[in-house]
């Protein structure tokens, strides 16, 4: 895309899509689509106009004749003329080819569980299309534009989301793109479950005949475990924020200390994630300069010790406990595992992760296992154990701050100051049931940390004898964050009580604004109540970066003085956000 098209989808990501609200075009390439467009198309479909460009096109019919060359020359193609996996020893004629793809797509019809959510359906379709635009894979253009056409039309295949080891791709669930194009299965029309046949002729779309290799060109890939990666990264990129912003907040409403984010503690351990991690706190607490700070030196003012025992008991501590002063360096792991895994996702939604391949140039196809999803595999168990630690921290800082032990001079639970000879004296309990159910999700949430990566199973009659589990890793990956943004929400809301029972003098500019956001959802708790609506409100605003822009834009994706990440191979995408 040129910077014109790029500053377009920015403008579209970072804005509600209204009727009146310029549409992005999104053109697939096979290179150069990103982690956030992802995202955003699959968030936002109304925003985005979602097509193939045209060298993909270009260079799809070139494979497409090959292929057909190759089928016409009587040679045996995996996929095409054999039979698929352990069955690859069965040869079959040039006249069975399209009854072969037709069963492959109805045999892998066997998913179980929920169905995906839309979101996660659109960013399925999105990053199968594009691989399949990169132009290898011997599937015809009018194929992949139905795709798109389904697409742009809101005609989503139910896709349920057990079923795949992540192996040969994900083959149990992208079936069900396959079910859809060729009339058959159920989809969502505009949200309503229908037969496919009559979404498609409803929109004016006619089904199609999958042509040799199309079918195994449709479920051959790890794209529906990138539809799961791609919205885990956009929304762990908030969580990274927020956890910056509870760790300021917390640190003002237990008056702790500043110092514990000066940048020379960071310069001399400088991970990137982790300076960030500092650099937005400071941002956050008004602490722009990177120079010393008045009144607030580690040691506190001079004063010397009094004669006699040589001996005395502090009033305030020195130092913060971990889940305050460790902060940058907890939550610059989650960062740091973000730019690493969404460098490898896009690598992936960007590649030919199918089987066989057909060389254009060469004039030969090749065989491979570009299928196989142990990058998204390992990037999603990094992403989900970054994640949960972060919930971690979390829960220990709300600990702090609801336990009047710990929280120096607040209110036990945060309930409202009563008079003692008051009626509601004694009758609330403030946050004590709000702080177990952040442990309950947090205690969730480390339990799904088990690699999944590490539980290859031996399949398909031993042919698939090493799996990725790539797409039960994506589907943890996107429970845990979904955890932690509701853990996130409590603790916000702790602390904004906890603000309003210190005083608005505690706070800084960027957390005024972030206490007022949440506050125009959520009135402060002056006596026990249900606070589910509460906490699904705040977590809305975390998930939407709604807070992050509150307060002033500071620590979002970016990272400010950081080294530009690394191109990946084959091509595109440079200098693009991911």
């Amino acid at each position: 895309m040129s910077s014109d098209s790029t500053q377009r989808s920015q403008w579209v990501q970072d804005r509600p899509a209204t009727s009146r609200a310029p549409r992005a075009d999104l053109l697939l390439d096979g290179r150069s689509l990103t982690v956030k467009e992802t995202a955003a198309a699959a968030r936002r479909p109304k925003a985005w106009r979602v097509a193939l460009s045209d060298g993909a096109v270009h260079r799809m019919k070139r494979s497409v004749d090959l292929k057909n060359a190759i089928v016409d020359s009587g040679q045996r193609v995996y996929g095409v003329t054999s039979g698929f996996g352990d069955s690859n020893t069965r040869q079959i004629s040039p006249r069975k080819v399209e009854a072969l793809q037709a069963n492959l797509i109805r045999g892998f019809n066997c998913g179980l569980g929920p169905a995906a959510s839309p979101e996660v359906v659109r960013a399925t379709v999105i990053a199968r299309a594009n691989c399949l635009a990169r132009g290898n894979s011997g599937i015809r253009p009018e194929v992949v534009q139905l795709l798109l056409d389904c697409l742009e039309q809101d005609i989503l295949p139910v896709v349920p989301e057990r079923g795949s080891v992540g192996a040969s791709g994900d083959l149990v669930p992208l079936s069900y793109l396959g079910a859809m194009l060729t009339g058959h299965g159920t989809v969502l029309h505009r949200g309503e479950a229908r037969p496919a046949a009559e979404a498609l002729a409803e929109e004016g779309l006619e089904p199609v005949v999958l042509a040799s290799k199309e079918g195994l060109a449709l479920v051959n890939g790890t794209s529906f475990m990138a539809g799961f990666a791609v919205l885990a990264l956009r929304d762990a990129t908030e969580l990274a924020f927020a956890a910056d912003l509870c760790t300021a907040l917390a640190s003002q409403v237990l008056n702790g200390n500043p110092r514990h984010f000066d940048p020379f503690v960071f310069d001399h351990k400088p991970h990137p994630g982790t300076a960030d991690s500092a650099r937005t706190v400071r941002r956050l607490l008004g602490r722009l300069g990177d120079g010393p700070y008045e009144g607030d030196q580690d040691g506190g003012p001079a004063d010397p010790m009094p004669d006699g025992t040589g001996y005395r008991r502090l009033a305030e501590a020195v130092q913060d406990r971990y889940s305050i002063r460790c902060a940058p360096h907890v939550n610059g792991v989650l960062r740091d595992t973000l730019a690493f895994a969404a460098d490898w996702t896009h690598v992936e939604i960007n590649s030919s992760n199918d089987n066989p391949l057909f060389d254009a140039d060469a004039g030969v196809v090749v065989n491979g296992g570009n299928f196989y999803g142990g990058h998204i595999g390992q990037a999603m168990d990094s992403l989900k154990t970054a994640v949960a630690s972060v919930g971690d921290l979390l829960e220990r800082q709300l600990q702090l701050v609801v336990d009047e032990k710990y929280n120096n001079g607040l209110t036990a639970n945060l309930i409202p100051r009563f008079p003692d000879d008051s009626w509601e004296a004694g009758l609330h309990h403030g946050f004590k049931s709000l702080q177990l159910a952040a442990s309950s999700l947090v205690a969730e949430a480390l339990k799904l940390t088990m690699p999944a990566t590490s539980f290859s199973r031996s399949t398909e009659a031993h042919n698939q004898d090493k799996v990725s589990m790539g797409t039960i890793a994506a589907r943890d990956a996107r429970t845990v964050v979904e955890l932690v943004r509701e853990v996130a929400a409590i603790h916000l809301l702790a602390l904004c009580q906890a603000a309003d029972l210190r005083g608005p003098e505690r706070l800084s500019g960027p957390t005024a604004a972030v206490h007022a956001s949440v506050r125009a959802v959520s009135p402060v708790l002056d006596r026990d109540r249900g606070m589910e609506r509460d906490i699904a409100l705040v977590a809305e605003l975390i998930g939407a970066g709604r807070l992050r822009e509150a307060g002033g834009g500071a620590g979002g994706a970016g990272r400010p003085g950081a080294p530009p990440p690394r191109r990946p191979p084959g091509g595109g995408g440079g200098g693009r956000a991911r």
